[in-house]
């Protein structure tokens, strides 16, 4: 073939290529549901998160009282996700999102109708975080192990990462509509938007149809859960991840603990400005998440995670000492970035190296070293900001996530001497981070 006769693509079909590499995983139907109907609930999460850190400082001036609020909110993942792990590799994905995402629309109705009718009190708003926290124990596992089973390995980074966007599109939406809302009609209507939006996630589900395959069976469920907890230990990569990922995500990620206190009596502002800090984080997130769909090797991935950390302890560390609302939404953006680019780096490092029959239980460690180490972190840094003020308990976030930094930038220098080591050695045995 000539060149002149050689096939010529036109600067359009590469942009259109590109777009459609970048929403591969949109193909698959089932994926569609799910993820249209996660990102109008995630809206509405969000709200209610906003929503609901406001009513507790309005209702107590407490920081502390914010952190205990986090800690009751994350501490049933702690007591339950593990066990969740071996539910999610032993029954049907899809019917047990069913029942989770139920739950969470009667907790939603319950803390709506309780702000409504004027009888809310501290203690209440506690009781229902934990229930919401008992129901996101299951939920949480089961929902990035079905990932896999609507878009295949082949689209599972992008799978990951659309989903990334869907819950950081929303992280930008919801507090922003939750500000506004809080400061001109109160907290309760925040909760029954939200409540209503759990129907769009629960009609998507029920659409969705997934080939049925023989749940996994084990001689009892303890011996199954050890199961999955001596595979992660044994694999080094694995190991590796979730361990930083516990240590990062328990300190490094509380800075939503704080926000009603750095707008109300740092900011010295309200409801609106909560939403906007919330919104910034949200949208730096959402961004990373975009920049995330393209495809990536391993070695990319494993970049990602030192360049999520170094803007995520610069982002946060600014944010911590700002008086400013410009530079705190600025630090906030560069934080958000930075903690979005690390964590779905690191969720799709770990899909992609577990084995499928273990991926419950590994995305069920993975849910507790990112959710369940939370509590404690929350109740720290709830402490620290009652004693010292929130400034120093964000720049204690901001000094675990530069020590995470550190070790990953150590970690990848040692591999890339082992793989090129291995290159020029091929018998060489090689332990990765991911």
């Amino acid at each position: 073939m000539t060149p002149e006769s050689s096939p010529r693509v036109s600067p359009e079909s590469d942009a259109s290529f590109a777009i459609h590499d970048r929403f591969r995983a949109l193909r698959h139907r089932n994926f569609r549901l799910y993820w249209s109907g996660q990102l109008v609930s995630l809206i509405g999460t969000w709200m209610q998160s906003v929503a609901q850190g406001w009513l507790m400082h309005r209702l107590t001036s407490s920081p502390f009282m914010l952190g205990l609020l986090s800690f009751l909110q994350f501490v049933p993942v702690l007591m339950w996700s593990l066990w969740a792990g071996v539910v999610a590799d032993r029954v049907d994905k899809r019917r047990l999102l069913v029942v989770t995402q139920s739950c969470f629309f009667v907790q939603a109705l319950l803390l709506a109708a309780i702000v409504t009718l004027g009888v809310v009190r501290p203690w209440m708003v506690l009781a229902l975080a934990f229930a919401y926290g008992t129901f996101n124990a299951f939920d949480l596992p089961v929902r990035q192990a079905f990932l896999i089973d609507m878009v295949g390995k082949e689209d599972l980074s992008n799978g990951i990462a659309l989903n990334s966007a869907a819950f950081n599109a929303a992280r930008v939406i919801g507090p922003a509509i939750a500000g506004l809302l809080v400061a001109s009609v109160g907290e309760g209507g925040c909760f029954w938007i939200n409540a209503l939006s759990y129907l769009a996630v629960i009609a998507s589900l029920l659409r969705i149809r997934i080939a049925r395959g023989a749940p996994s069976r084990a001689a009892g469920e303890r011996a199954t859960l050890m199961d999955g907890v001596r595979y992660a230990l044994a694999t080094g990569p694995l190991r590796n991840l979730l361990l930083l990922l516990g240590l990062v995500a328990g300190i490094g990620f509380q800075y939503m603990v704080l926000l009603p206190v750095y707008a109300r009596d740092i900011l010295q502002s309200g409801a609106a400005t909560y939403g906007w800090l919330v919104s910034a984080f949200g949208l730096g997130s959402l961004v990373s998440a975009v920049l995330l769909m393209r495809r990536m090797d391993r070695w990319d991935l494993r970049r990602n995670l030192q360049i999520g950390l170094v803007a995520a302890t610069i982002g946060m560390a600014g944010f911590a000492w700002s008086r400013s609302l410009p530079l705190s939404l600025a630090m906030g953006f560069l934080a958000g970035f930075g903690l979005i680019t690390y964590v779905a780096s690191t969720n799709t490092l770990l899909q992609l190296t577990t084995e499928d029959r273990m991926r419950g239980r590994v995305m069920s460690l993975y849910t507790l070293m990112f959710v369940g180490t939370a509590p404690f972190g929350a109740l720290l840094c709830g402490a620290i900001a009652q004693r010292f003020g929130a400034p120093s308990a964000t720049s204690l976030s901001a000094a675990v996530l530069l020590l995470g930094t550190v070790w990953v930038t150590w970690r990848l220098r040692v591999i890339a001497a082992r793989e090129a080591a291995a290159a020029a050695a091929p018998a060489t045995h090689t332990e990765r981070l991911g």
